[in-house]
């Protein structure tokens, strides 16, 4: 067993058992807010909670994600070369705080009809949105450099004070009797932002004096990378948004494919702890020009992300549905097991695509990534729209549409680097010149 578990942690990209207490730790903190929440709550309060909870994780994440991203990539690229981060992080709180004052502007000025069309008409719950938002802009910023730089220890540090913080104010929120909506939803706002300030000063130790940045370098992709990971969100959350839009007095179901997701999306949140170890080694390694190291990571986290999939969809397929009724107080029985086989299988191929969109990301090729995203959402919103039952069809188009991404991700990634497949094959006696040649060609 020790052997195995050696085996599969040298598989692992450098940082990444780091970073995994904290994702585990940040992971049940979801399971265990919407757990409380849904006891805790009426059917209509909690699809509230529902709708905001998929809203900061899709919009959220996929306007403030992508920032983490390039500042990985950018700083992890630095420290190759021997460059600090300072002047990255100045310029960096620059555009996160321009892009956070941009997205509250919206809110601000769109607060009546959204909470109409979204909460039942609270404006409250407008306001903690953006709260979370600006707690997601800071987590975010903060990360990318921890992650660039290879400060995993700082980075799983603070996953685990926000993931913890989470759990004890869901649980205060049930015990203290504040059984509102905007209770369970303001614990979105407070636990990120208390988790950045424990990491600052870790953070402000690392960073170092090094060469200015140009805002080219630091916007060139982020444009598009900010449009990818929307529709990637799109994708990955459309169900529960798209009920709420095609059944909007069915707050039974928008709650309970809440839950199903959640719960089918465990080998998800385990994934989170692979993601910045693995865009930070994949830079570190195409930076130093290490084709073999570059493409062995990526085939050993292929074969990770499948045996996640195993691990976690087989016990949600089975176990699914009696699952959300006793974890998440589920009032009504409306999903089944073949619900819960498309969500697993769905999590699976969107995983494979996040693994392919980040070594297009390491090449700069943000623009195939984005039309390889595009590709996925046309075909969940052409499913969504066929007619039939409203539950099977946003769970079908999940499912299809993550699949369909990835299909176009492996053209991609044949089509415009065709030395790529020869490359994941090479074994170790791969020269070094030779690797750093092959690396360097692709990355063109």
């Amino acid at each position: 067993m020790k052997t195995l578990l050696n085996k599969l942690t040298a598989a692992l990209p450098p940082g990444t058992v780091a970073v995994a207490g904290g994702t585990v730790v940040l992971g049940a903190a979801s399971y265990v807010h919407l757990g409380v929440a849904g006891h805790s709550l009426s059917t209509d309060a909690m699809a509230n909670v529902s709708v905001l909870w998929t809203i900061v994780m899709s919009i959220g994440i996929g306007v403030f994600f992508p920032i983490e991203q390039e500042l990985t990539r950018i700083v992890s690229a630095r420290v190759v070369l021997g460059q600090g981060a300072a002047p990255v992080l100045r310029r960096a709180t620059l555009l996160t705080a321009g892009i956070l004052g941009a997205t509250l502007l919206v809110l601000g000025i769109g607060a009546r009809p959204i909470a109409e069309l979204l909460f039942h008409g609270d404006r409250a719950l407008v306001a903690a949105l953006g709260g979370a938002f600006a707690a997601m802009a800071a987590c975010y910023l903060t990360r990318g450099v921890l992650a660039g730089l290879g400060r995993f220890g700082a980075y799983g540090t603070q996953l685990a004070v926000d993931g913890g913080l989470r759990i004890v104010l869901a649980f205060a929120c049930a015990v203290f009797g504040l059984n509102s909506a905007l209770a369970f939803s303001l614990v979105l706002a407070v636990a990120p932002v208390v988790a950045t300030l424990v990491t600052l000063p870790a953070l402000l130790r690392a960073v170092g004096p090094g060469e200015p940045i140009a805002w080219r370098e630091l916007c060139n992709g982020l444009g598009l990378l900010v449009c990818a990971t929307l529709l990637s969100q799109l994708v990955v959350n459309a169900a529960v948004m798209s009920t709420k839009l095609l059944a909007p007095s069915d707050s039974a179901l928008i709650a309970s494919l809440m839950s199903a997701l959640v719960l089918a999306r465990v080998p998800l949140f385990v994934f989170g702890s692979l993601q910045a170890s693995l865009l930070s080694g994949l830079t570190a390694a195409f930076t130093a020009g290490d084709r073999v190291a570059f493409w062995a990571m990526l085939r050993r986290i292929g074969m990770v992300v499948g045996l996640l999939g195993l691990l976690g969809g087989v016990p949600a397929t089975v176990l699914g549905p009696w699952l959300i009724e006793v974890l998440f107080g589920a009032k009504e029985p409306v999903l089944g097991c073949l619900d819960f086989f498309l969500l697993s299988a769905g999590t699976v191929a969107y995983m494979f695509a996040m693994v392919l969109g980040q070594a297009l990301m390491v090449f700069k090729r943000h623009n195939l990534q984005l039309l390889c995203w595009a590709v996925g959402t046309a075909v969940l919103v052409g499913i969504t729209l066929m007619p039939g039952d409203v539950s099977m069809r946003v769970i079908v188009a999940y499912a299809l549409g993550s699949l369909a991404t990835v299909l176009a991700m492996l053209a991609a990634l044949r089509l415009s680097f065709p030395g790529a497949a020869a490359a994941a094959t090479d074994g170790p006696g791969q020269t070094a010149d030779t690797g750093r040649l092959g690396v360097g060609a692709v990355g063109k």
